[in-house]
């Protein structure tokens, strides 16, 4: 693999949401991550986030597996789980176990809540995360419910891409000479940490602690979504002034005084009922037409469906195919290590022979494992 990851070997443990995203996220950028499965798992071949691995199918509850997973460790960079706490303790294969065989190893665990707390060894879904962090409940509209915003903030932008920061990050360290660590990443604190220019905002009087109330929670005029006369959406965030004077130029509201005042947040209601009107009385297309390309701050609500066509993300490449699957390409961009194209998920074990024979098994020590049911 090539990209600035380029030689660094992690291993994955198999999981499910976060800890897959963190992987696909190292192997993007050219690490070479080896997913371990359970013997009998399935990988799913049209999954974006088990793309460009090495794959191996183990038991992982035998000693026999333990003890191959050390062998893969002794060698490895980096290892990522997703379990609960205390689950690769009582596997044989806790920190404490592959740091001390590989004391340069960087051992990421992803958890919801963390591995320590009242709530840690509790159940969990992103809904949760969000909502203990305080992210949840500014999102939604005054006087409604929160709206969960599917599972975007704890699993992949509190959880997976923050424990791949911070893989990185002490991966950086060990090259500059530190020992290996663990990384406890938890979701709760992960979205908390994404919500941190809003408690700025708070600190400065500047945000009510009520959802649909605020500048950029959907209660001013200017920052919102309006439906069209067929049904589609546009995005509007005309926040400076010389943006908002654009916009209402383009809607012949100049000359209107009631739009004068635009942080006049009393007034927001009134004269977002007269923008839903006027964006209402004409389709989609006609607003792009309109706004597209200027200073405005607008941009249409696309579909899943829609987004890869649009000639933005075209001409950039944001979306790409992996054997017929439409899938984000990796991001972001790099000018000096440019990293591959993604490769679809391999079947599970596929990689086996290979990976075992580097750690120095020979043929029928991998033929008596695969007969006794410890690798598939």
């Amino acid at each position: 693999m090539a990209g600035p990851l380029a030689g660094i070997r992690i291993i994955e443990l198999a999981g499910i949401g976060p800890a897959p995203f963190c992987g696909m996220m190292l192997a993007d950028h050219g690490a070479e991550v080896i997913r371990v499965e359970r013997i009998g798992g399935r990988i799913q071949a049209t999954d974006p986030l088990l793309r460009s691995r090495r794959s191996i199918a183990v038991d992982m509850k035998s000693p026999e597996g333990v003890a191959l997973i050390r062998d893969l460790a002794k060698d490895a960079d980096g290892l990522i789980e997703g379990f609960r706490p205390g689950v690769t303790e009582r596997l044989g294969l806790g920190p404490d176990i592959l740091l001390g065989d590989n004391p340069k190893l960087v051992y990421g665990r992803m958890t919801g809540w963390g591995q320590t707390g009242p709530y840690a060894q509790a159940a969990g879904h992103d809904i949760n995360y969000i909502a203990l962090s305080g992210a949840l409940h500014g999102i939604g509209r005054k006087g409604e419910k929160p709206v969960p915003p599917v599972n975007y903030l704890g699993d992949f932008g509190g959880g997976g891409m923050m424990l791949a920061f911070g893989m990185v990050s002490a991966l950086l360290a060990v090259k500059n000479g530190a020992d290996g660590q663990v990384i406890d990443c938890a979701m709760t604190d992960g979205s908390a940490l994404l919500t941190a220019m809003t408690w700025g905002f708070r600190a400065a009087g500047m945000w009510k602690d009520e959802a649909g109330t605020n500048l950029l929670d959907g209660a001013a005029h200017f920052y919102d979504t309006y439906e069209c006369a067929d049904g589609r959406f546009i995005s509007i965030g005309s926040i400076e002034p010389q943006f908002y004077a654009q916009l209402r130029e383009a809607l012949g509201l100049t000359d209107d005084p009631d739009f004068d005042a635009q942080m006049d947040a009393g007034r927001w209601p009134a004269l977002k009922d007269k923008l839903a009107a006027i964006f209402a009385s004409k389709p989609r297309d006609h607003w792009c037409e309109k706004m597209e390309h200027t200073n405005i701050c607008f941009a249409p609500v696309l579909s899943m469906a829609e987004a890869p066509e649009h000639p933005h993300n075209a001409v950039r490449g944001t979306f790409i195919e992996v054997a017929g699957v439409t899938q984000p390409a990796p991001a972001p961009r790099y000018g000096g290590t440019p990293t591959d194209a993604p490769t679809p998920p391999p079947k599970a074990g596929v990689h086996s022979d290979d990976l075992l024979g580097r750690c120095g098994y020979d043929e029928e020590k991998i033929a008596d494992l695969r007969k006794a049911g410890v690798i598939a």
